[in-house]
């Protein structure tokens, strides 16, 4: 199901917490705006949110004779949803597996969902390097896949376990794409004064000593957090903020690496 994706990028994070879904969401909408047929597949099992992240949760899937039917976030379909999210009842539902009934779940997303012709397919996983991600690793061996962002932020804590990420990459033959820095600095609402109240640079910082590209530094904007649950693209509501500026970079940088 995967033949008629032109392009399959992976969005990784080595801890939870730091906004790695948030950033898939953003992107797949930011490529959307762009004028690009998306697909979003968030593979995180026990922790869906993307479904919530875009105003999609009363939303169900259906089956056709090709597969899955994604959920699409409008009527000119430019972006399609698919998430074990649409498969619960309520958000509270705790989605408990052992490895090989999370393994069979994530290899039915990427072989029978009926993505349909699709210029970007985005995958946003859970934390670490688990069974999911190997499992993804396996499916994806036959088509090609553009390569991984990695979501990290500033935090000391949170830069080792992106290290294992990092190594996790290299280890499996997956191309980075780079590292992007998130929740760096508090950007004031009224002011829009940025103030780092965590450390600063670790993920450029993480880049260098990787010897991959550093795709920009997000900070914490209250502005774009009021965006979650609406499915409204920050480069459209808030043209001009920092996190804007660095999709919309992120989205050149990719269009080119794509070419």
């Amino acid at each position: 199901m995967l033949d008629k994706v032109k392009h399959i990028i992976l969005v990784l994070s080595g801890k939870g917490g730091v906004g790695k879904s948030t950033v898939s969401t953003q992107l797949a909408l930011t490529l959307a705006e762009a004028d690009h047929k998306v697909g979003l597949l968030d593979i995180d099992l026990c922790g869906p949110s993307v479904p919530y992240l875009l105003g999609l949760e009363d939303r169900d899937v259906h089956q056709c004779d090709e597969g899955w039917v994604p959920v699409y976030t409008s009527a000119e379909k430019r972006l399609a949803v698919m998430s074990i999210g649409f498969l619960l009842k309520n958000r509270s539902d705790a989605v408990i597996w052992r490895g090989p009934k999370k393994t069979a779940m994530i290899k039915q997303f990427l072989e029978d969902v009926n993505w349909d012709e699709l210029d970007y397919l985005i995958i946003d996983t859970p934390p670490g390097t688990s069974d999911e991600h190997i499992t993804v690793m396996e499916c994806l061996k036959m088509v090609r896949t553009e390569g991984a962002i990695i979501v990290t932020t500033p935090q000391e804590m949170a830069l080792e376990d992106v290290r294992k990420e990092v190594t996790f990459c290299k280890k499996t033959g997956i191309p980075i794409l780079g590292i992007l820095e998130n929740m760096s600095g508090f950007v004031c609402p009224n002011c829009s004064e940025c103030t780092n109240i965590f450390s600063s640079g670790g993920g450029h910082s993480l880049a260098e000593l990787a010897k991959v590209p550093h795709l920009g530094t997000l900070p914490i904007d209250p502005r774009v957090g009021e965006l979650a649950g609406t499915g409204k693209a920050c480069v459209k509501e808030l043209p001009d903020c920092t996190t804007s500026e660095v999709l919309r970079e992120l989205v050149r940088t990719l269009t080119t690496v794509g070419q």
